[in-house]
């Protein structure tokens, strides 16, 4: 069996990418900071290296005789953008730089399509350019926005829909792509086990030309079985909202760089390239997804 060392094991994506390994064959080394628990996943039998980005001895431990390297730990907030660039960029450089020929593969975001709109998504890009250089093989496959059990970032927005509404940006024009976290996992699994070319692609569920908020909401009453009113909020009012949150002493979602990324016109994957070559197709559409994760989250107490 091959073995893939693996970042970001235990945040939103990383279970559900570890599982998706471990079915497509794959033995598991994974980097865990000391402070972080471990999610149960039956089934699973891991190897545990403690330490983080920072730490390099850790980091040449991860790597050592691996077959190949999945980079899924990042940073989506943070209280300065220079903390951004420590974790995404300066993170997967030294990353990298353990596993200069070894096979790697970043999971990065669509936000790196647009590296201007925010701290994030710069550092994002930064990461990119930082893989572009190894010498062996690599692969950066951009995630648009992200949903599904264990997801607390779009748990507001579900909580919302509970209640019947459902707030959007005041953009009708604006469109999204989207992927249920387990199609996300699944589709890196089927990528790690061919040997692509190096480049950047993207990946999504498959639906042509994205989603409008509206659609989002469709979906959200579909899987709750009642109507849900859309309410389109201001752009000021977000900013407001956002610039309120930086006196917040912890990191917060919702920053005014955040607001940049909302009020971004085209979220909409365009590159098929990867679902192409591993014949990848999504399970879930937004329908199902909206209902499989709103079923998960009732079954924890969180909706």
């Amino acid at each position: 069996m091959p073995l893939a060392a693996v970042t970001g094991a235990t945040g939103f994506v990383g279970p559900h990418l570890i599982a998706a390994l471990a079915r497509h064959g794959w033995k598991l080394r994974l980097l865990i900071r000391r402070w972080t628990p471990l999610p149960s996943l039956p089934g699973v039998d891991a190897e545990i290296v403690w330490g983080d980005l920072s730490d390099e001895a850790s980091l040449g431990r991860l790597v050592e005789g691996v077959d190949a390297v999945v980079h899924a730990a990042g940073a989506i907030k943070a209280r300065r953008p220079e903390d951004f660039e420590a974790t995404n960029r300066d993170g997967t450089a030294r990353l990298a730089g353990q596993a200069p020929t070894i096979p790697f593969l970043l999971l990065s975001s669509l936000a790196a399509r647009e590296p201007q709109l925010s701290p994030y998504a710069a550092s994002k890009r930064a990461a990119e350019e930082v893989i572009e250089q190894r010498e062996g093989r690599w692969l950066a496959v951009r995630a648009p926005a992200v949903y599904g059990p264990g997801d607390r970032e779009t748990l507001a927005y579900f909580r919302m829909a509970a209640r019947g509404f459902a707030l959007q940006p005041d953009q009708p024009d604006a469109r999204l792509s989207l992927i249920h976290v387990e199609d996300l996992a699944e589709a890196v699994a089927l990528a790690l086990g061919r040997p692509l070319p190096s480049m950047v692609c993207e990946i999504d569920d498959g639906q042509p030309g994205g989603y409008s908020h509206a659609d989002m909401a469709a979906a959200a009453a579909g899987a709750f079985g009642r109507r849900v009113n859309r309410l389109r909020v201001p752009r000021m009012l977000i900013g407001t909202v956002a610039a309120l949150n930086g006196l917040r002493p912890s990191a917060q979602i919702l920053t005014p760089a955040k607001v940049r990324e909302l009020f971004h016109p085209d979220w909409v994957v365009h590159d098929r390239t990867l679902a192409a070559a591993t014949a990848f197709t999504a399970r879930y559409d937004l329908q199902e997804g909206f209902r499989h994760t709103i079923l998960w989250y009732r079954s924890r107490g969180w909706l």
